[in-house]
């Protein structure tokens, strides 16, 4: 993989924008597939996986356009021919996997293959093809993909074993077309469920119980309307830089975001003796003089998010004391660890917890390797607070999620750019 080079530059200061939300925008791009007349969405992030998404729409017939500099992006779905996204495709993310759910409710049948994406722990897709059965539809594996066919959905009940991001909006897209009456248990309740609720009510679909673990879904017969929409601001970008401002010792804010989506950092910020202080759509803090040590366990909304564990246990590592680290959502998002480690801190991890010694300026800067997308933005907050510079190999990786990161960390004062050469040691692919 190519490579992100970090060199510590201080104290962190300013203000940036938070991109659009990456995991709102993928579920939503493909519930145009529900919709036969175009779609124009704003605040999309230019994002490789986004480009994936596209890519899966357009493979199946559909006719995209951007997202552009100004995040517009246009999709239109009246001549979709395939109901089969490619392999090639779909094992690149995760997220494309929940084109499953509109396929089958437009066309009743789709194919998709078995996802890829970060290997961060088992992520099985048992949920979604429960929730599918639930509502009437036939489920094969075949030859490394899903095989699903309905002649027409029907409304059900439909209960969730664990509340599944992935599978609660496959089960609200399969729904949205259903005859009759749906109502999913269980339903995860993190904001970017909401906001595919809230989409599908844009396009005309009658939903009750938005960001509760009960929702209720009215199927439509078809669904035929041309809007505009807007997606939410990324909320796990937004708190990457809350976390890298504040660990720096600087100051600063996050604007365009949606406070209420980052209570459950916040908290654990103030904890950290961290000054914290939200606006009607912006956060600032500013960085204490010590770090304070604190607890942190991992849950789905509205608790602590997985996808900014690795970036807070940054913080963690420069603390004045003892912190523990509890990961409940992905058993194997624990890689940031051995190589923090490598750069100065001291950590033990077994059985998904992590016991953190921290120790004010022990991070020096080294050649490390990132495993993930969340694992690679931790990596480059460690370079940002350690002495030197460190190399990071998972460049691939950050441009999956983060859009305009060497610019907007440049904005504040730190220095991160981008090599397509790989990192001494690492082979070329």
């Amino acid at each position: 993989m190519a490579s992100i080079i970090v060199r510590g530059c201080g104290p962190l200061q300013g203000t940036v924008s938070a991109s659009g939300s990456k995991n709102a925008a993928l579920p939503i791009i493909a519930a145009c597939l529900l919709n036969d007349r175009p779609v124009h969405l704003h605040n999309v992030p230019a994002l490789e996986d986004v480009r994936i998404m596209r890519e899966v729409l357009s493979s199946l017939g559909a006719r995209c356009s951007g997202p552009d500099e100004h995040g517009r992006m246009s999709i239109d779905c009246a001549a979709i021919s395939r109901t089969d996204p490619p392999y090639e495709l779909v094992n690149r993310m995760r997220a494309s996997f929940v084109t499953l759910g509109p396929l089958l409710a437009r066309f009743g049948h789709a194919e998709v293959p078995l996802p890829g994406g970060c290997q961060i722990g088992a992520r099985p897709v048992g949920e979604h093809t429960a929730a599918m059965k639930a509502l009437g539809a036939e489920i094969t594996q075949e030859a490394g993909q899903i095989v699903a066919r309905a002649e027409r959905l029907q409304g059900a009940e439909v209960f969730l074993s664990i509340a599944s991001v992935g599978a609660t909006q496959n089960a609200l897209m399969a729904a949205a077309l259903a005859e009759g009456r749906s109502v999913i248990h269980n339903a995860a309740r993190e904001p970017e469920v909401a906001e595919v609720c809230s989409f599908l009510a844009a396009m005309g679909v009658e939903i009750e119980g938005i960001g509760t673990s009960i929702i209720t879904v009215h199927g439509q017969g078809g669904i035929s309307r041309e809007l505009e929409y807007s997606v939410i601001p990324d909320r796990i970008e937004a708190g990457t830089y809350l976390l890298a401002i504040a660990g720096s010792g600087g100051s600063g804010s996050v604007a365009n975001i949606i406070p209420a989506h980052l209570e459950a950092l916040t908290s654990k910020m103030r904890e950290m003796g961290i000054t914290v202080e939200e606006g009607r759509d912006s956060i600032s803090v500013s960085g204490p003089p010590e770090l304070l040590p604190t607890d942190i366990r991992t849950a789905a909304h509205p608790g602590f998010p997985t996808d900014l564990q690795p970036q807070f246990s940054v913080l963690l590592t420069i603390a004045n004391g003892v912190s523990q680290v509890s990961e409940t959502v992905f058993e194997r998002r624990m890689g940031h660890f051995p190589e923090l480690t490598r750069m100065g801190a001291t950590v033990k991890t077994a059985n998904g917890t992590a016991v953190i010694q921290g120790r004010p300026g022990c991070l020096s800067g080294v050649q490390v390797d990132a495993f993930d997308l969340r694992g690679a933005a931790a990596m480059v907050l460690a370079g940002l607070f350690a002495e030197g510079e460190t190399v990071i190999s998972g460049l691939d990786f950050i441009r999956r999620g983060y859009e305009h990161l060497p610019e907007k960390f440049a904005s504040l004062g730190g220095s991160v750019r981008f090599s397509d050469e790989p990192a001494i040691g690492q082979s070329a692919q």
